[in-house]
C-alpha cells in the first residue's frame, strides 16, 4: 500500500502540467514487468537472444553505451538500462519502457545508413525514458488507479496492453522536441554526429513512415531544429560511417 500512497501523493502535489504519478522506483518496477511480459510473447515480440547473436550485440552495445555513458543522461545509474533487438524486418520501430528497457526492430536497422543515425535513434529513445516521458503519458492514458494496481501486482493481465501501448506510444510535440534536443546533447559528448537523429529522419524520408513517427511533428521541421540545436551548442556533425551498423547487420541470425 505504500507504493499506492506514493503514487497518489505524487499526483496530489502536481499542478499546472501533465501529471506523472510515478516515482523513480516505479519507473524501474514497471519497466521490468513490461520487459518480462514482452519476453513471454515471442509471437508478438520475436526478440533476438544475446546468445544467438553475440557479435551483433557486441556492436549494438558498444554504440548504445557510447550514448548512454555520455555523462549527461539523467538517471544513468538509477535505471537498469538494457538494449534488445527485435527480429522483424517488416517493422520500422524502436521504443523504450519506463526505467530504460530499449527495443529496436531489425526493420529499422536495415533502413538506416550510418552509425550516427542509429545513435540518434537510441539517444531519442533513451531520452524518453530518462526524461520520464513514458510514465507521464501512461498516467494520462490509464489514470493513477490502473497503474497503481499493476505496480502492486494486482492487475497483471493488463501488462500486455501496457507493452503494446508503449510500442505504439504517441508523445506530445513538447516531449518529441525534448527527446530530439536531448539526443543532440548526448551525441555531442560522443564520437557520433550530434545531428544523428536528423540523419535518421533523412534516411527514412523516401520510405514508409515508421510506427513511432506517424504522429510526430513533421520530420522536416525537426531536422531543422536538431541542426540548429547542434550549431547552438557547438557540437560536431561529422559522421563516423557505418562500421558498427554493418557489423550488426552481418551478424544477425
Amino acid at each position: 500500500m505504500h507504493r499506492l500512497l506514493t503514487l497518489m501523493g505524487g499526483v496530489a502535489l502536481s499542478t499546472g502540467c501533465a501529471l506523472n504519478a510515478f516515482t523513480i522506483d516505479d519507473d524501474v518496477d514497471l519497466g521490468l514487468q513490461v520487459a518480462e511480459e514482452i519476453a513471454s510473447d515471442p509471437a508478438e515480440y520475436p526478440l533476438i537472444a544475446r546468445g544467438d547473436a553475440p557479435d551483433a550485440y557486441e556492436a549494438f552495445d558498444a554504440l548504445a553505451y557510447d550514448v548512454l555513458d555520455s555523462g549527461v543522461v539523467d538517471h544513468r545509474n538509477d535505471f537498469p538500462w538494457a538494449f534488445t533487438l527485435v527480429d522483424d524486418d517488416s517493422v520500422l520501430n524502436a521504443f523504450a519502457t519506463p526505467g530504460g528497457q530499449v527495443y529496436v526492430y531489425t526493420g529499422l536497422l536495415k533502413a538506416l545508413d550510418s552509425d550516427d543515425a542509429l545513435a540518434g535513434v537510441l539517444g531519442h529513445e533513451i531520452a524518453h525514458a530518462a526524461e520520464r516521458h513514458s510514465t507521464r503519458q501512461l498516467t494520462k492514458i490509464y489514470g493513477v488507479s490502473v497503474l497503481a494496481e499493476i505496480l502492486l501486482e494486482e492487475d497483471q493481465q493488463r501488462l500486455g496492453e501496457i507493452a503494446a501501448t508503449l510500442a505504439d506510444l504517441s508523445f506530445s510535440r513538447a516531449d518529441e522536441r525534448d527527446a530530439d534536443e536531448h539526443s543532440v546533447t548526448y551525441l555531442c559528448e560522443t564520437p557520433y554526429a550530434a545531428d544523428g537523429v536528423a540523419l535518421f529522419f533523412e534516411d527514412l524520408e523516401d520510405g514508409p513512415i515508421p510506427v513511432f513517427l506517424s504522429t510526430h511533428p513533421s520530420s522536416e521541421s525537426r531536422v531543422e531544429d536538431v541542426r540548429a540545436t547542434a550549431e547552438e551548442l557547438g557540437c560536431s556533425t561529422v559522421g563516423t560511417g557505418r562500421g558498427q551498423l554493418d557489423g550488426m547487420l552481418a551478424s544477425l541470425p
